[in-house]
């Protein structure tokens, strides 16, 4: 570790001054403090990210598995979304007024997701924050349920975690409003007799899930898990949401699309305009007739769901184009084959090197953890974080220019993401594992 954190520094002095004179004016040097959660001494500072390339202000080029933790997915400024974004640019930004292009891109929404009605947000964190206050508006009920080391971004009722049996603060939740316990039931995902139980109360407005957990590792559903999740919903009079922001990488419908899922609602941000701020929230017929029954039209813009950027017409024209033109049927089925590789030459290496780590894919995203069993939960996969070992791959990788996912060894494919891109990464892992055991 410290040989790598010497020629971290030694390749990176503007990054370091940068960061330094940042600290004058930013809170921590950076624009976000999680900015500062990378391996090294300081932040890398970027100066240019194009498909699936990024070079840094010192000039070194990496490959980049990270893509803004899906927020790039498309691979970075994809031309047919930055035409789209450009033309609109010299039209018009936000006017409140709907634009053209929001029909299609529903339209759309629909078709590769199958719910029948659309709305659109500035991010996931607000599509999930605004789908739940509409659950509750409906159902007439106080708590949501989520599982336990989830994350559907910064919605204050599901930064939550369980200990010993109940909900409890997640780690570094900030001020939070009122006790979780107040609004929030958590269970282990795979948990069948938990979920039921707490199902049971009856005063769950909605399920919140991402159909396989990965902000935390990735974590399967086990067989049956998510049937039994919608069988019991629909039992206790519960809504069910499905957060695809990041399974989107299971196919051009996501996870629920690929696996045949029946929500009464989904939640989707950052990958669907290429990088533009944006976010979409989609709910069936019957969601959303129970939802305009409940809608004081009169106030409609002061009733905690919206935002006078929602749906404007830049993030309209860049994600219809992004759709439409980008991540489409063809590209997915590339980007899952690279995902195949990229499990493939990761668990070649865990064989050669004897090492008790797991590697699990879904669909174009694959992440290794360094645990000898595949996690079933959430639990079981914050158990499994090795924190010093972790860094220091995220680091080892860095140095030969390979950028991985920041919290967890995690990659993801772009339509950009060449067989050789998948094995360089693959032929780095080795030398580390070679280093690693060579005692």
């Amino acid at each position: 570790m410290s040989r790598e954190l010497e020629a971290f520094e030694a390749a990176r002095p503007r990054s370091r001054e940068i960061h330094e004179q940042a600290g004058e004016a930013l809170l921590s040097g950076v624009p976000m403090n999680w900015m500062t959660r990378w391996p090294g001494s300081f932040p890398v500072f970027f100066d240019e990210a194009k498909g699936n390339r990024l070079t840094d202000v010192d000039g070194n080029r990496m490959i980049d598995f990270c893509l803004g933790d899906t927020g790039a997915m498309t691979g970075h400024s994809p031309e047919p979304t930055v035409a789209a974004a450009s033309r609109q640019l010299a039209h018009g930004i936000t006017t409140m007024l709907p634009s053209e292009d929001s029909l299609p891109l529903g339209l759309e929404m629909k078709r590769r997701f199958g719910l029948d009605q659309w709305q659109f947000s500035l991010s996931a964190s607000d599509a999930n924050r605004f789908s739940i206050r509409l659950c509750r508006e409906v159902t007439g009920r106080d708590k949501i349920l989520v599982f336990n080391h989830c994350y559907h971004g910064s919605v204050d009722e599901t930064v939550a975690r369980l200990v010993d049996g109940k909900p409890a603060y997640r780690v570094g939740n900030i001020g939070p409003p009122v006790p979780i316990a107040e609004t929030t039931r958590v269970v282990e995902f795979n948990d069948f007799e938990g979920l039921e139980r707490e199902l049971a109360h009856g005063d769950v407005a909605c399920v919140l899930a991402e159909p396989a957990l990965t902000n935390i590792g990735i974590v399967l559903p086990e067989p049956g898990y998510l049937d039994a999740v919608r069988d019991l919903t629909r039992k206790y009079g519960t809504l069910l949401i499905i957060d695809e922001t990041h399974t989107f990488c299971c196919g051009p419908g996501g996870y629920t699309a690929a696996h045949g899922l029946d929500p009464d609602m989904i939640t989707i941000g950052k990958p669907i305009a290429g990088g533009v701020p944006t976010g979409a929230y989609g709910m069936t017929e019957e969601m959303a007739e129970r939802v305009l029954d409940k809608t004081v039209w009169e106030a409609a813009d002061v009733g905690g769901v919206g935002g006078t950027l929602a749906g404007n017409a830049l993030s309209m024209a860049a994600a219809r184009a992004t759709l439409e033109e980008v991540l489409t049927d063809e590209a997915f089925a590339h980007m899952i084959e690279m995902g195949e590789r990229f499990e493939e030459g990761v668990q070649r290496v865990i064989d050669d090197s004897n090492l008790a780590w797991t590697v699990t894919r879904l669909g174009c995203r694959a992440e290794y953890m360094l645990g000898a069993e595949r996690p079933k939960s959430g639990q079981e996969a914050s158990d499994a974080f090795d924190v010093p070992l972790d860094a220091l791959l995220h680091l080892y990788m860095l140095n030969r220019g390979i950028l991985m996912t920041p919290f967890h060894m995690m990659a993801l494919m772009c339509p950009d993401t060449s067989p050789e891109d998948v094995d360089a990464h693959t032929t780095t892992l080795a030398e580390a594992a070679a280093e690693l055991t060579a005692a």
